[in-house]
């Protein structure tokens, strides 16, 4: 993984919880951040055009963002959050009797699930609830009374500020920092103002870095920028012979990420959650396929799309769906000795294919062999190059191999189409 120069870790110090960067610009961090801007550097804007390599980079790994950026704007996960919100019984019962505890109570247990950052209620042109955390991309809502009429609005978010720049960060190997907010964020890169545009340079110390941004609404509005930052050291493994060739091993790069991050960190929870399931250590101890089947089924619930136990050679258990990919494995130990083994997977086909979409903007085929498991192109892609350009009912792609490995193993070809021109 590429990873920023020491100078700007330093600048960096004053990182908040979730990983974001801060605010990018002089935007009003809290009066209590006062060693925000102790360490900051030296900070000087230098040319770097769009047309160069690194300019290039960024220009696409900014449309990265802007891809994970609406994925909270439309789409499963803001669907999810008003569903959420607006079937609350409880909500609606502490909303119709103008209860603002039993609302904040309400409210309170809607944010635990996860699926929203922040919700502000207001009835009747007043603020009932607000709470949450600092948030991107408002979502505005209506909550109906029994009777069917509405008896208040809402605005929540999916996006908290640093869930937003982690994720874009874990797929883009870039800094990500928000500029726009006042008193929200610690701010660790005091910029001057005049100092940064849209897109560009900036030399931090002795180290040149390219960036660029997208346009963003702040919560519970405001206009915001989000800045990606990489050095341009870094930018020169993702240089082609051509800008075309350039967005494509940036987006290839950008892909690779979003397949490692299946079989990454992001796993070792589950595994975990499986190593210390009591249940599942005794009967496999007894090597007994039923108890151990029971026991899988049970542990389907969190994020594991698919569970192979296997005691010695023999496989006890193997439950999920037929087309996973990003396996890994890990031993079962109970009283200290190895009584098994597991392979496990959190993603499969459909996942990833949801991913690169949401996520990057990007097509996918994958094969087994020379079978065609899942394809989000489109009826009938006939034969697709392992690299080149494709053309699908008129739509010019560039196509690039990213060789994945199925469940419980052995090769998943994925081919990934990057519409021209990316956007």
């Amino acid at each position: 993984m590429i990873m920023p120069g020491r100078t700007l870790r330093r600048a960096a110090s004053a990182i908040v919880a979730g990983g974001l960067l801060g605010v990018l610009g002089g935007c009003g961090a809290s009066a209590q951040d006062s060693s925000a801007t102790t360490t900051t550097p030296a900070i000087t804007p230098v040319p770097i055009s769009a047309s160069s390599c690194p300019g290039t980079v960024l220009a696409a790994l900014s449309r990265v963002v802007r891809h994970v950026y609406l994925d909270g704007l439309v789409g499963e996960r803001p669907a999810e959050a008003r569903v959420a919100i607006e079937h609350s019984a409880a909500l609606r019962a502490a909303v119709e009797s103008d209860d603002a505890g039993a609302a904040r109570a309400a409210v309170d247990a809607l944010l635990a699930t996860g699926r929203m950052a922040h919700v502000l209620i207001r009835r009747d042109g007043r603020t009932l609830v607000d709470l949450g955390v600092p948030a991107v991309g408002p979502l505005q809502g209506t909550i109906v009374g029994a009777g069917g009429a509405p008896i208040a609005s809402y605005l929540t978010s999916v996006w908290s500020d640093s869930a937003l720049a982690a994720e874009s960060r874990s797929i883009t190997e870039g800094m990500i920092a928000l500029r726009g907010k006042t008193g929200a964020i610690e701010e660790s890169l005091a910029v001057p103002p005049a100092a940064v545009g849209t897109r560009g340079g900036l030399e931090l110390g002795q180290s040149p870095y390219a960036y660029a941004s997208i346009p963003a609404e702040g919560f519970p509005s405001g206009n915001v920028r989000v800045y990606v930052l990489r050095s341009v050291a870094s930018t020169d493994q993702l240089c082609g012979a051509s800008r075309d060739a350039t967005i494509l091993d940036t987006l290839a790069r950008v892909a690779t990420l979003i397949y490692d991050g299946e079989r990454g960190g992001q796993t070792t929870p589950q595994i975990e959650r499986v190593q210390r399931y009591g249940p599942l250590l005794r009967a496999v101890a007894r090597r007994d396929p039923a108890a151990t089947r029971r026991a899988v089924e049970s542990l389907l619930t969190q994020h594991v799309v698919r569970l192979r136990v296997i005691a010695g050679h023999t496989v006890l258990a193997d439950v999920g769906g037929p087309y996973v990919l990003a396996p890994v494995q890990a031993p079962l130990l109970l009283g200290g000795r190895t009584i098994g083994r597991i392979v496990l997977s959190i993603q499969d086909d459909e996942g990833y294919k949801r991913l690169t979409r949401r996520l990057a903007g990007l097509r996918v085929l994958m094969y087994m062999g020379h079978r065609l498991v899942k394809n989000s192109l489109g009826p009938e892609p006939g034969t697709v190059p392992p690299s080149g350009a494709y053309v699908y009912r008129g739509r010019e792609f560039r196509v690039f191999t990213l060789d994945a490995e199925a469940f419980p193993s052995g090769p998943l070809t994925i081919r990934v189409l990057v519409p021209i021109p990316y956007s």
